[in-house]
């Protein structure tokens, strides 16, 4: 029997099963995500890989696998987040918060329910049960096998704190596991794309918009008579204006950047996500002050001055000129260069396991921000590639076939390219 398919032989569907459940009822809604990581640490070193723990905080680690290789193959690491992206506090921005699908995984029907096990620790367990079953054929690779499970992918940004006031952004998750030893010659990103190869991401940028009234703060019984939205002494009244305008730029501005490429369509969308005036213990008088939170995705080389001059004139031309707008977040998007050995590696697996050819990647799995970004940004080929269900944003599931199926690609993947010999350099 060839290797590869003895190894494919030897994944156990309930083990993956049980271990994806496990792992996704550890609820790790970040920044909480310790627990799981404990777990995830003990189970490889039970497993015979070695084990380090890569974190710039004691409560907040990333963790790394390592099967070391004979030598003269090419290097392979796996990375999936341990965070998920919904907290029970999260009142503001969503109506259930604390729902169970949220916070913990089950068996329904023919599917694995819950958030955990499709953003992103379903594919986390496929590639640990892929990296036991390889290891299991008792056939050293040539290249190091490396395992990685990192915190704060979904995690959210320094705003309007002080520094230091709330220790969170992705810089704690893949930037901190790359540039403390999370190294090899290609990654794989396994995340949902529906098993359709995406080499190509988009990045982020955030925006502050800002109006300050340079009229009275009316206490409401002396409030004048209305005039127009845009002449509001009301900050709130006068943000409205300018939704209505930011939301006929951010149609404009999807088409006008969307992106084309061989690894994927980017198509870029934006909208205001969150707006801060006023004081809910206090209404009785005119909010002087009106900030509004837009995020906005952006292809590859795209500059975010570039959006924020956009912003400003869309703003200007609706007559509700902002203050301010500040940029304070941006993360670049890429598109994957070298990966052309990862790419072939994947495809060669998933012909194997589909007997079929790849589907095209969804344009929505491309124009997001995601960590692959950050491998491409500091010189790793790295793809993504994992299972999604069609119906990902109505319902957290996707089929328990499709998580074997995972596990059979990625146990392929590693036999192929980590047995690929390397060339030596020339000195």
């Amino acid at each position: 029997m060839p290797l590869a398919e003895e190894a494919v032989a030897r994944i156990d569907k309930q083990e993956l099963i049980q271990l994806a459940l496990t792992i996704c009822n550890i609820d790790s809604a970040g920044p909480s995500e310790k627990p799981v990581a404990d777990y995830v640490a003990d189970w490889l070193g039970a497993e015979g890989f070695k084990v380090r723990k890569v974190g710039l905080l004691a409560d907040r680690y990333n963790v790394i696998g390592r099967l070391s290789g004979s030598g003269g193959g090419y290097s392979l690491l796996f990375n999936a987040h341990m965070d998920t992206a919904v907290r029970a506090t999260d009142i503001w921005r969503r109506r259930n918060p604390d729902a169970d699908v949220f916070h913990k995984a089950w068996i329904e029907g023919d599917e694995l329910v819950g958030e955990g096990i499709v953003n992103d620790k379903g594919p986390m367990a496929a590639f640990m049960i892929a990296g036991k079953a390889v290891k299991a054929t008792g056939v050293p690779l040539k290249g190091d096998l490396l395992l990685t499970a990192v915190v704060g992918e979904t995690s959210r940004e320094p705003s309007d704190d002080a520094p230091g006031v709330m220790m969170e952004t992705k810089d704690l998750g893949a930037r901190f596991l790359i540039t403390h030893g999370g190294v090899a010659d290609y990654a794989l990103i396994a995340e949902g794309t529906g098993f359709s190869l995406v080499s190509v991401e988009a990045g982020e940028a955030w925006f502050k918009i800002t109006w300050l009234s340079d009229r009275p703060g009316y206490y409401t019984p002396y409030l004048p008579d209305r005039t127009t939205m845009q002449d509001s002494p009301n900050m709130i009244v006068r943000s409205a204006v300018a939704i209505e305008a930011l939301e006929r730029w951010a149609t404009e501005y999807q088409k006008r950047y969307s992106y084309e490429s061989s690894g994927g369509p980017v198509v870029p969308k934006a909208q205001v996500c969150a707006i801060r005036a006023g004081d809910s213990t206090g209404i009785g008088g005119t909010p002087q002050v009106c900030s509004l939170y837009v995020g906005a995705f952006t292809p590859p080389g795209q500059n975010p001055l570039d959006v924020r001059d956009e912003i400003h004139n869309a703003l200007k031309a609706a007559g509700v000129p902002a203050t301010d707008i500040e940029l304070y977040h941006f993360r670049r998007g890429y598109e994957a260069q070298n990966a052309e050995r990862i790419k072939e590696s994947v495809l060669g697996a998933h012909r194997a396991t589909f007997n079929a050819e790849p589907p095209r990647p969804n344009p929505a799995t491309c124009s997001m921000w995601r960590d692959v970004n950050i491998f491409n940004e500091l010189g790793i080929p790295s793809i993504t590639y994992g299972p999604r269900s069609e119906h990902h944003a109505e319902k957290r599931a996707f089929k328990i076939e499709s998580l074997y199926q995972a596990a059979c690609v990625y146990t392929r993947i590693i036999l192929d390219l980590c047995n690929q010999e390397k060339p030596r350099r020339k000195r």
